[in-house]
């Protein structure tokens, strides 16, 4: 019989360059990248991710980026969904307000990360979390710098905040 109070937690991991990070990064940076990296939390039947709108969730699979390139079962969580949803509501109005994002500090990772380890202990591989500061260590990184602060990551076709438990 199947425990119905113990819930599946996936990571999806989208390469936001589609493969070409890959093929100009040792180029650009003087070093091979696998990818750029999107990362979502899926659980309770929703994806979940911060982006430049905040937290926000769609059915998996379900933003502009379509299904992820790769996914992690990071295990199982017995943490109930309101109580997941509240803990989530608490978030977007703290430290995944809109106005916190920022690509290289503060992003989609960083949130997976701490989903991940308050529903399953576990984090999200480092490979990921790493990658912001490996670019930023390389000249080239630092000379777009400038220009990469200003970029927000927000994929399209999800709900905010406000969205959430309406299934």
């Amino acid at each position: 019989m199947a425990d119905d109070s113990s819930y599946n937690v996936k990571l999806y991991i989208y390469d936001m360059s589609k493969g070409l990070a890959r093929q100009l990064s040792p180029m650009m940076l003087g070093r091979q990248l696998e990818g750029i990296w999107h990362t979502s939390i899926v659980a309770y039947g929703e994806e979940f991710f911060f982006g430049g709108v905040g937290i926000s969730s769609c059915h998996p699979g379900g933003t502009i980026l379509g299904m992820p390139d790769s996914t992690v079962d990071l295990g199982n969580t017995e943490v109930p969904r309101d109580l997941f949803l509240e803990y989530l509501s608490a978030l977007s109005e703290s430290t995944y307000r809109p106005d916190k994002y920022h690509l290289f500090e503060h992003n989609c990772n960083n949130f997976s990360c701490e989903v991940a380890q308050f529903l399953t202990g576990a984090k999200i591989p480092s490979y990921i979390t790493d990658l912001p500061s490996e670019v930023l260590a390389t000249p080239f990184g630092q000379a777009l710098r400038p220009f990469l602060d200003s970029v927000t990551i927000t994929p399209s076709g999800s709900n905010g905040m406000n969205g959430f438990g309406q299934r």
